[in-house]
Order: C-alpha cells, then structure tokens, then sequence
C-alpha cells in the first residue's frame, strides 16, 4: 500500500471536498497523511488520515478575509512560500509515494517537482479550458495594470524559478496541472465541452458523511425548509439578513434556518418570528438534504451542494468565483440572481415563491440532482489516484 499526502489550506471549503477521497483511500489500506493546520485535526482524522500540521499564515477563524482580489491573490501567495519550507520538514524523512494537493496547496507540486513524486491536483472549482488564458487575458492584464498585482505575478513567478520549476509562469502552474480531479459537477464548469478529459476528469461534488459536523432534525410542522447561507468567510452581511428574516420570517408553511456566521452577533439580527432560527453555524449539507430551498452566496462549495440537494437556489454572489457559478445556476435554470446589497425583502419573497412553484425549476432541479449524483464519487476517485500511484505520471 502507498503512502498518500494530501495537501490543503484550512479552509472548509477546500478541505471538505477532499474528505471522503481521503476516507475511501485509508479504507482500502493506503496510508494517507495530511498537511493541514491543528484546526482541522478532528475531521481529517475522522477519515483515517494522520494529520502533518503546519502553520497557515492565511486569517484565523476570528478574522475577516478581505474583498479586494489583488489582496486576496497576495495572501494565498505568502501562506504558500511560508508553507513550502513546512512541508519539505514535515515529508523529507518520509517522502510519500504522492501528493494529492488542492488548488491553493501549490507547494506540494514543486515538492513533487523536485523529488521526482507524482502529484495530481483536486480543484474544488472550475477549471482551465482551451483558450482559458486568451479569454481571460483581459483581467489578468487589468491585474498586471495595478502596482500590487505586477508584484504578485513577479512574486511568484521567481519564487517558481528559484524553486527549480519546470513552470514559472504563474497562471500556468496553478491551473495546468499534469492530472487534476475536479470535484464539482460538470454542469458548474464553463466551457465544459473544451476542458481536456486527459488532464481533468470530473468526479463530482464528493459529499459523504458528514455526521462529525452535526445534524439537523426538521420540525415537525415545517410543511416547507429554507436555509439562508453565505458561506464561512463572506458572512459579514447583518442587513441582507434582516432583509431576510423580513421577506421569508412570516412566510406561511415556511421554516427558515437563517446561519449569519461568526462575524455577527444574533442580537444584531433583531427579534425572528417562531419560524426562524438563527444559528452562527449549521451542519449545511445535513440541512439542504432536508431542505426546499436555499439562499447562497453561490461559492463553489454551496452550488455544488445545492446541485448535489436539488433545491431551487436564490444566489447573492458576493467575490470571487461567485459571480460566474450564480449566472451558471441562473443559466442551468435553477436559481435567479440577487445583488445582496441592494435586493429588498419584497423582492427576496417573490424569487422564492417563483422558484418553488414553477414546474419547470422543479423539473430540471430533479435533472441535475441525477446527474450529479452520477459522477462516481469517492470511488471513482480513488481508482484513478490508484492509477496514477501504478503509472508514475510526473508533475511536469
């Protein structure tokens, strides 16, 4: 049996796509370690993983992230030149037989790199696709135009250099990998019909247990269940709730699970009819298989899930990919898009009460809740990192 590192960032939404590939390789008798921070100890060694810990120079759980994407590519770049040196102490001695590292776990593919060990990249979002790199050539450039994101780029392409790579240019290292998993249904990728199926295979949103997180019972009077999430970074939002609470609070037959994140004292909420409850976190998963509805920030993570769930979705995309998979679930015919900042109560309730009553919606929701499911999971995943272990692809 092989001995597997995975590699990630501590962050629930890049850990948790990786759990139950993790679970089903210790289950065949692998063994797996992972380098993550003391935070995660108790999820990833629910899997069977042995956790290699390192410290994360990324914000803590009591800090804010930022908005700004040049602030937010830096950040990612400094926690992983601080994590390279971390990683090489923690696997010199026991150098593993290959990496599994996430998208923000850059560091393991220059190890591979330099050790001669294969890597094979998890994404928890969409991926490159032929002409990614014209057709986005104008943000990155817009990025290069400002100061702080011509230093990122010089950053990281000589910190790429003076670590040996066989890639230094930045874009290139990050979203052409020599194999990728990518963990999120296909119908959330762009362009899908031009990602290369000899590089990328899509093995779905692989959810599995999730029981260490908790659970959640549905009242017994709750003809119908909505969850209002926006995530665990981006939650910062007591309006949007208020609004919320407002448009979905009085809603006949509905039960709202409103989760407002570690940011926002409930208090600042106000007083919620008998029908809300408002917690700082929920088991989201465990909610969203019992739930009709869901209000998301459209992150990666949730979409998949919501997918995953076959619920109609309100989407109030907030940063980053959020954007892109809000329009995607707009155009897949699941969801309408919101701005949060500007959305009233009036406008929250009647988004809602056109997707839950439309055949339609109902209809391809149900579609893609098939598909979704479809996609092989954990085991399919597993067999092709067992495939590459008996193959030896290198990581350049």
């Amino acid at each position: 049996m092989a001995h597997i590192a995975v590699v990630s960032i501590p962050a629930y939404g890049h850990v948790n796509p990786s759990l139950e590939i993790v679970r089903t390789l210790a289950g065949r008798g692998h063994r797996v370690t992972y380098a993550n921070t003391e935070a995660f100890r108790e999820v990833i060694e629910s899997t069977g993983a042995r956790l290699r810990p390192y410290e994360s120079t990324l914000p803590g759980a009591g800090d804010a992230w930022t908005d700004d994407p040049i602030d937010q590519l830096t950040l990612f770049l400094d926690d992983a030149i601080a994590m390279l040196p971390q990683l090489r102490a923690l696997y010199d001695d026991d150098r593993p037989d290959l990496f599994l590292y996430d998208i923000a776990g850059a560091p393991a593919r220059l190890l591979g790199e330099q050790w001669g060990i294969p890597a094979v990249q998890l994404s928890p979002t969409f991926v490159a696709w032929d002409g990614y790199e014209r057709e986005t050539a104008p943000m990155v450039e817009a990025i290069r135009a400002d100061p702080r994101g011509a230093d990122y780029y010089r950053r990281f392409e000589r910190w790429l250099a003076g670590n040996g790579s066989a890639v230094t240019d930045s874009i290139a290292f990050q979203g052409r990998p020599a194999r990728s998993l990518v963990l999120i249904p296909k119908a959330l990728q762009p362009h899908a019909d031009r990602v290369d199926p000899a590089v990328y295979t899509f093995v779905g949103p692989v959810l599995g247990d999730r029981s260490i997180q908790g659970d959640w019972v549905r009242p017994a009077g709750a003809e119908k269940v909505l969850l209002v999430s926006l995530g665990s970074e981006f939650t910062r939002q007591p309006e949007f709730y208020r609004r919320c609470v407002a448009a979905f609070g009085d809603l006949p037959g509905w039960h709202v699970v409103l989760q407002i994140g570690r940011h926002v004292p409930a208090a600042e909420i106000g007083p919620v009819p008998a029908g809300v409850e408002v917690h700082p976190w929920v088991p989201q998963l465990a909610v969203l298989e019992q739930a009709d509805a869901f209000v998301t920030h459209a992150g990666m993570g949730g979409s998949s899930e919501g997918l995953h769930c076959g619920v109609p979705m309100i989407a109030a995309p907030q940063a980053a990919d959020q954007f892109a998979n809000a329009d995607q679930l707009a155009a897949l015919g699941v969801a309408r898009v919101v701005d949060p900042a500007t959305v009233t109560a009036a406008e929250l309730r009647e988004a809602l009460l056109a997707l839950t009553t439309d055949p339609a919606v109902a209809d391809r929701c149900a579609t893609l809740k098939a598909q979704t499911r479809a996609t092989g999971g954990a085991t399919h995943a597993a067999d092709l990192v067992e495939a590459t272990l008996a193959t030896g692809v290198r990581t350049a």
